[in-house]
């Protein structure tokens, strides 16, 4: 009996669906709503699904638990991102990205009704009040709202202050106004065109148009001095200071750049990061970041397009060029995209990649914090991927050659575990069978001594080795590894130091990695803490060698009493120069007699 494809249970509903903009949702058996998309063309789109082999394993699944297909038509592109959106955001569908969600950021209100309070809040709720943000932390908005309360008499009861409540004369003023924190607008004693100045001119700081408030400011200022108002203007004047301080602190970009929003994307194995910067007259105002967790194999245009519509949709802006590192797969009505090359609005660019990367740093530092055991698997995960293993390298070593023209040749192996330097299973090699300077031969040496012993000792072998050479060493890897018959269990690695070139076997063309590859730097890490042991066991054998060579040759005198003598006088010389009673202190009266007579007996 053959079992039919998912494109033959589906192939109906494939062909009658139009060339026409919109978004498709795909159900199990069980009628469950297991994805949704978007597309530009219906047709074409949903047929990819089931017209190849696809090579991520969530989405061979998904496409092979299909059995409904559902569509919607809409207007344009823009229109499909937004439904694809909402529906997500409804249904939180299985195989779809989740989008973090963003209700603890903090939001300055501006509430809607007489007299408006402002201040900040974690909750926005649409009764027509006018809310900014989010911003990226508390401190931001209270900053914000600090100055505003410096410039601005505001009230901050929560007092019903319509006109009708405020004719009953009910109310009376508070100790707010009695120490001129408030006007006393409850009272009649400020009238509400007066405070809807003051709100338009907050409603100007919190959207970046500082300069603007600054000059209707200065022109106050004048008039009051004209009308000999002279401590109302020095108030102003204050004010006017207080703007510029805040402005100074702000990034200022380019003035000629006056309205656009910035986006870039940082895409990594599971999830990606989308950071936003809205820019007004050359000045960041704004900066927040979407952490999107990632399902199937999106591609970062498909993550750059739903991150841009998500946040369109909770910071609303009117800014009709956006400034991104790649063009998106959806248009945008009435939005121009640019992709800068150089210049101010690359520099946008970089910053807004920076801030990505840092929001990323953030996250992964609280979860190496919370979670370390999953921290370790993301690494893992990382390499694992980076590298194309087969399993994941829970186990590493690294070896290294250390010699002076081929004198006192040692090698250094270190092991990770977990990623980590594990340093009890650290082992340092003397080279015995190699004369001269010659790395291959030493290499193929160690290898040989360390893979035998753990086969022998039926040892469990390591995921991943690493050499510190380039195509040479890897050879002589490649070399005894199949002698031993395991260079199919294990992979193999060299790295050369010159540009970081990582060296597969059988492979001329060498993998660049990142440099701020998470991989790369666990490998850098393992090769330098390889160097570094084999150094020092080095220089503890030419020590121990020159030790021998000057004080051991002394009949009775070992190396013990050798180490004593240099610890005590620090020099062979001053060994040599040290009296019968100086050396009797160090090592005792027969032993120094030794020393003594092997020194200057000849002479006396």
């Amino acid at each position: 009996m053959n079992v039919q494809t998912p494109y033959e249970r589906c192939k109906d509903m494939v062909a009658v669906l139009p060339d026409k903009p919109g978004v498709y949702q795909f159900y199990d058996k069980h009628e469950t709503l297991m994805y949704v998309g978007k597309a530009k063309n219906l047709k074409k789109r949903v047929h990819s699904y089931f017209s190849k082999e696809h090579e991520h394993g969530k989405t061979r699944v998904l496409v092979s638990k299909i059995c409904t297909i559902q569509h919607i038509v809409v207007q344009s592109e823009q229109d499909a991102l937004l439904l694809e959106n909402n529906l997500i955001k409804k249904y939180k569908p299985r195989y779809n990205i989740l989008l973090k969600d963003d209700k603890t950021y903090p939001w300055i209100v501006i509430k809607n009704e007489a007299f408006p309070r402002i201040f900040h809040t974690r909750t926005v709720i649409k009764d027509g009040s006018t809310y900014f943000g989010p911003y990226a932390n508390v401190r931001m908005s209270k900053l914000l709202l600090d100055m505003i309360q410096q410039l601005y008499t505001l009230r901050t009861c929560s007092l019903n202050l319509a006109p009708a409540e405020i004719a009953k004369g009910k109310y009376k003023v508070c100790l707010e106004y009695h120490i001129k924190n408030c006007k006393g607008p409850c009272v009649g004693l400020q009238i509400e065109e007066s405070y809807a100045q003051t709100i338009n001119d907050i409603k100007n700081i919190l959207r970046g148009n500082i300069s603007e408030v600054m000059q209707v400011l200065r022109t106050r200022m004048k008039q009051c001095a004209t009308e000999l108002q002279f401590e109302e203007a020095k108030q102003i004047k204050e004010h006017i200071e207080l703007l510029e301080r805040y402005q100074s602190k702000s990034t200022i970009v380019s003035p000629s750049i006056t309205n656009v929003d910035v986006y870039s994307i940082l895409d990594d194995i599971d999830m990606a990061y989308v950071n936003f910067l809205k820019v007004v007259n050359g000045g960041v105002i704004q900066v927040h970041t979407v952490e999107i967790k990632k399902q199937l194999d999106e591609s970062p245009q498909e993550l750059l397009a739903i991150a841009i519509t998500e946040i369109r949709q909770k910071i609303p802006s009117n800014a009709t060029e956006l400034i991104v590192p790649f063009e998106p797969d959806f248009t945008l009505e009435h939005v121009q995209y640019t992709i800068p090359q150089r210049g101010d609005k690359k520099q946008l660019l970089e910053l807004s990649e920076r801030n990505a990367k840092y929001y990323k740093l953030e996250k992964l530092k609280q979860l190496k914090r919370v979670d370390p055991e999953r921290h370790t698997t993301r690494i893992l995960e990382t390499i694992q991927k980076d590298l194309q293993l087969k399993e994941l390298p829970a186990h590493m070593e690294c070896f290294d050659n250390s010699n002076i023209q081929g004198a006192f040749a040692v090698a250094a192996c270190v092991v990770f575990k977990n990623a980590k330097p594990s340093k009890q299973d650290y082992r340092h090699f003397t080279i015995k069978t190699v004369e001269g300077p010659n790395d291959f031969a030493s290499m193929e040496e160690v290898l040989t001594r360390r893979y035998t012993r753990l086969l022998a000792e039926n040892e469990p072998l390591p995921q991943l080795v690493i050499v510190d050479g380039g195509k040479g060493q890897l050879s002589s890897a490649v070399k005894i590894f199949t002698q031993l018959g395991i260079l199919q269990k294990i992979q193999l690695i060299g790295i050369a130091k010159r540009l970081e070139e990582i060296y597969f076997p059988g492979d001329s063309v060498p993998l660049y990695l990142d440099k701020t590859s998470e991989t790369l730097k666990v490998i850098q890490h393992m090769r330098d803490e390889a160097h570094r042991f084999g150094i020092t066991h080095h220089r503890n054998k030419r020590s121990k060698a020159f030790i021998q060579t000057e004080l051991t040759n002394i009949a009775g005198i070992g190396d013990t009493l050798a180490q004593t003598l240099l610890s005590t006088f620090k020099t062979v010389e001053a060994v040599k120069q040290a009296s019968k009673d100086q050396l009797s202190q160090a090592i005792g009266k027969a032993k120094a007699h030794v020393v003594f007579e092997y020194f200057h007996g000849h002479s006396m």
